[in-house]
C-alpha cells in the first residue's frame, strides 16, 4: 500500500443537498448539444450542418488549428440547430435526439495490443480524443506529442462532488480498459490518485500504472494538486489528464467499438427536493431532471460544481467535462447590517464571523458576491488555500501586466483555472481569479504555441 500523501493547504466547503447514492430515473431528454465554450484554446470549424443526420460518434465540428482532432455526436438524430453569438461565433450546436440511440461502429479492440499510434487512431477517429487534457494550458491534449506521464485522479474534493466508488460500481471492466488504453499512449507512467482517507477500490489497482494516495481538504482531489505533490511539471514538458468517468468512456469505446458517452451525474444543491444521481448523455438538456424538482424559482443553476462550474439555465444543457449539476440560492437580498452582522450560516476562511464555531457544519450558500472588485492587495490569504510551491498573487500580477517571462518564472506552466479556484472564493479584493488565469493560459499558448 503506498503512503499517504497529505495535502495541508486548502478549505473544505460544507454544502447542504449531497446527492443520495441511489439512481433516479427520468425522461430521457429529446435535444443535446455541443458547446464550444467548453473546450479553450480551440477554434471551432462546423463539420455538420442543420438538418443533417448523424449518428453518435459522427463528427459535429473539429478544430481549425488541428484537424485531426473532432467532436463526436453523444447521441444519434438530426442537427436542429446551430446558435450562433456575436461575430457569428458558435454557442451550441443542438441536436434532436432520435428515440433509440444509433452508433457508428469503431470496431472493439484489446487496447494492449494496439500500438500507440493505433489507439490514438482510434480515439480520434471516435471524435473522443477531447477527453484528454495536457498540461501546461489545460486544453485539448496534442495528438502529436508522447507526454511524460498521464494523471488520473480517481475522487473529486469539490463540493458536493459525486462519490467515485459510487459512479466506477459496476463499470470496473471499463474503467480498467480506459486506464490500458493511456498506458499505450505514454512511455512513462499512468498515475492513479486516489483519497488517503479511505482503502482504494480493486478497481483502481492495475498493473503497469503507479497508485498514489492523497488525503487532505480541497483541492486534493485536483489532478494539479497531486502532479505538483509527486513530480511537477518543469518548462517544455507535457503531462495528460483524464477524468475518471472520461476513462470510462475511453474504456467502452475499446469494449464495444461505440462512443457511450453516458455518464453518472450527481444532482446536488440545498434547493433540489430529491438530491440524486442520474445517469446521463454528456450534453444532455437538463430539464427533464430539473422540472418539479427544485424550491422555488430564484435559484443558480450550475453545471459543474459551486467553485468552477458554468453557470446555465433550468433548461439548459451539461457541460462536456462536468459530472454534476448544482442548484444553489441565487441570493441578491439585501443583509441588514450586511458583513458585520453575527451571521453564524455564512462561510469563512478567517474568524471575522461566527460561522468558524462549526466547521462541519453544512451551509445553505447563495450566490451573493458579497462585495466587489477592489485594489488587489497582498494579504497572506491565498496561500492559505493554495496547495503550490507557487506566488500566487504575484502570478496574477504578473499575468495582468502581460509579462510572460515572469509567468513562466512564477509557475503558470503547473496550474488551471480549477487549482486557484478557492483563491476566488476568499479574495478579499474580489478578483475573478479563474477568469484571470485563463487569460494568462491563453496568452501562453497563442505566444508559446503548445
Amino acid at each position: 500500500m503506498p503512503e499517504v500523501i497529505k495535502i495541508k493547504k486548502g478549505v473544505d466547503i460544507k454544502l447542504q443537498g449531497e446527492a443520495e447514492k441511489i439512481y433516479a430515473s427520468a425522461d430521457a431528454p429529446s435535444t443535446y448539444a455541443l458547446k464550444p465554450s467548453d473546450f479553450p484554446g480551440v477554434r471551432m470549424k462546423l463539420k455538420a450542418r442543420e438538418g443533417d443526420e448523424v449518428l453518435a460518434g459522427d463528427p459535429i465540428f473539429y478544430d481549425k488549428n488541428r484537424p485531426e482532432i473532432t467532436f463526436g455526436a453523444p447521441v444519434s438524430g438530426e442537427i436542429a440547430e446551430v446558435v450562433r453569438g456575436e461575430k457569428r461565433r458558435i454557442i451550441e450546436v443542438r441536436i434532436l435526439a432520435d428515440q433509440e440511440t444509433r452508433y457508428r461502429d469503431f470496431k472493439a479492440a484489446d487496447p494492449s495490443s494496439l500500438s500507440r499510434d493505433e489507439v490514438k487512431a482510434k480515439i480520434l477517429e471516435a471524435g473522443v480524443w477531447p477527453v484528454v487534457r495536457q498540461r501546461p494550458y489545460n486544453i485539448i491534449a496534442n495528438p502529436n506529442r508522447v507526454p511524460r506521464d498521464i494523471w488520473v485522479s480517481c475522487f473529486d474534493s469539490a463540493p458536493l462532488a459525486p462519490d467515485a466508488d459510487f459512479v466506477v460500481h459496476g463499470q470496473e471492466e471499463e474503467f480498467q480498459l480506459g486506464v490500458k488504453a493511456l498506458m499505450q499512449l505514454t512511455d512513462g507512467k499512468v498515475h492513479l490518485g486516489v483519497d488517503g482517507s479511505t482503502n482504494p477500490s480493486e478497481a483502481f489497482k492495475i498493473d503497469g500504472t503507479q497508485l498514489h494516495r492523497f488525503k487532505g481538504p480541497h483541492p486534493a482531489g485536483n489532478a494539479g494538486v497531486q502532479i505538483h505533490a509527486v513530480a511537477p511539471i518543469n518548462k517544455g514538458e507535457t503531462v495528460w489528464t483524464v477524468g475518471i468517468q472520461e476513462v470510462i468512456i475511453l474504456g467502452r469505446l475499446f469494449k464495444s467499438g461505440q462512443y457511450q458517452a453516458q455518464k453518472s451525474i450527481a444532482l446536488s444543491g440545498a434547493q433540489v427536493n430529491k438530491p440524486r444521481y442520474y445517469k446521463l448523455i454528456s450534453g444532455a438538456n437538463l430539464k427533464s431532471i430539473l422540472e418539479g424538482n427544485v424550491a422555488n424559482d430564484n435559484n443558480r443553476y450550475i453545471s459543474g460544481n459551486v467553485l468552477t462550474g458554468t453557470q446555465i439555465s433550468s433548461e439548459g444543457y451539461l457541460s462536456y467535462y462536468d459530472h454534476q449539476i448544482t442548484v444553489m440560492p441565487e441570493g441578491g437580498e439585501d443583509q441588514f447590517f450586511g458583513w458585520i452582522a453575527p451571521n453564524f450560516n455564512k462561510f469563512s476562511v478567517s474568524r471575522a464571523v461566527f460561522s468558524w464555531f462549526a466547521p462541519n457544519k453544512r451551509r445553505n450558500l447563495d450566490a451573493n458576491l458579497n462585495g466587489e472588485e477592489r485594489a488587489f492587495v497582498v494579504t497572506g490569504e491565498y496561500e492559505k488555500v493554495f496547495p503550490f510551491d507557487i506566488y500566487p498573487v504575484q502570478l496574477l500580477k504578473s499575468i495582468m501586466i502581460k509579462d510572460i517571462e515572469a509567468m513562466e518564472n512564477l509557475g503558470i506552466y503547473e496550474v488551471a483555472e480549477e487549482d486557484m479556484a478557492l483563491c476566488e472564493v476568499i479574495c478579499t479584493s474580489k478578483i475573478p481569479v479563474q477568469e484571470t488565469l485563463r487569460e494568462g493560459l491563453d496568452l501562453m499558448l497563442n505566444e508559446l504555441g503548445d
